[in-house]
């Protein structure tokens, strides 16, 4: 089955750098299960967000990619999974990272 991993980026994205590298041990992710995420990933078609690296922005996520959340679309993103029962372990990753900027 595939899978999505979400996790926190320890210190803030910088300008001219990629972020392609697969390390999802480096920033604890977690995993959530594509079937989760397809029924649902048009909720996030009007949500800023940068795919790849901050010289990106791009509207909804990269799928088969690197999509970095920016605090500003944080409490957009939380709103399109809230109603979804099987990912409030994201939701609940995701309210971290916003309380933690």
């Amino acid at each position: 089955m595939a899978k999505h991993e979400f996790g926190i980026m320890q210190t803030a994205p910088q300008k001219g750098k990629r972020y392609d590298e697969y390390a999802p041990r480096k920033y604890n992710c977690i995993n959530v299960d594509d079937d989760y995420l397809e029924d649902i990933v048009t909720n996030f078609d009007d949500i800023d967000f940068y795919w790849h690296s901050l010289d990106v922005p791009g509207k909804g996520i990269a799928y088969c990619g690197i999509t970095l959340i920016p605090p500003a679309s944080m409490q957009a993103f939380i709103s399109a999974i809230d109603n979804f029962p099987e990912l409030s372990e994201l939701k609940a990753l995701m309210q971290k990272a916003y309380i933690e900027n």
